[in-house]
Formats: structure tokens, C-alpha cells, sequence
């Protein structure tokens, strides 16, 4: 059964930047292709914000995050991140990291439906 925690989250300022880390643990990592989902405040909406497949050669991002937030796995220790620069309030939200499926396709939100605990990110002006 495949589990996923996420940590690194937290409070910072317009223009901030936080990373976030998730480990995966009972699956074969390597396996599948990962991502981030973000659900903003009071669950009003979900986001599927980034993927990257199993090699870790593809990546996919939303319009949102382009060019500010940056995907990367690493296999060996079981490990997905998220690097996010140029944070604003409207990136406050619950931030989990979920699992793919093997074969699927990588930058499909319909195929991440095994989600981590998540956690906070919260961005002030």
C-alpha cells in the first residue's frame, strides 16, 4: 500500500519561496509518475499544479506555477520536491503530493488519486 508524506511547508511573504518533500514508501517508486495538487482555502477548489514522470524526464506544470515552481524525484531515496519561488497569497492553499498510476500518462490529474496527508502553505502580502 502505498504511502506518502509531505513535509517542508509553512508561512513566508510575498516573494518567498518554500520547498516541499515528499516520501513515498511501499510502492516502487521508481515506477510511477508523481505530482502536486494544491486545494485552496475552505476546499473551494483543487489544482493540479505539477507532474513528473518516473525517469523524471517530463514535467508538467499549470499556467499558474509556470516558471515559479519546479518539479524534481529522486528514485534512489524514494523522494518527490517542489521548489517554490516568487510565492504570492494566491498560492495559499493545503499542498499534496500524490502517486500516478503505472502506465498511465504523467500530466493527466485524472490519474493521481492517491493522495499524502498533505500540507500548509500559507503566503502573507
Amino acid at each position: 500500500q502505498i504511502q506518502l508524506q509531505e513535509t517542508g511547508g509553512g508561512s513566508v511573504h510575498t516573494g518567498g519561496s518554500l520547498r516541499l518533500s515528499c516520501e513515498a514508501s511501499g510502492v516502487t517508486f521508481s515506477s510511477l509518475p508523481m505530482g502536486w495538487i494544491r486545494v485552496l482555502a475552505g476546499g473551494r477548489a483543487q489544482e493540479f499544479l505539477a507532474a513528473i514522470d518516473s525517469t523524471g524526464d517530463n514535467t508538467y506544470y499549470a499556467n499558474s506555477v509556470k516558471g515559479r515552481f519546479i518539479v524534481s524525484r529522486d528514485n534512489a531515496k524514494n523522494i518527490v520536491t517542489l521548489q517554490m519561488d516568487s510565492l504570492n497569497p494566491e498560492d495559499t492553499a493545503d499542498y499534496y503530493c500524490a502517486a500516478g498510476k503505472i502506465g498511465g500518462r504523467f500530466d493527466s490529474r485524472y490519474d493521481y488519486n492517491t493522495w499524502g496527508q498533505g500540507t500548509q502553505v500559507a503566503v502573507s502580502s
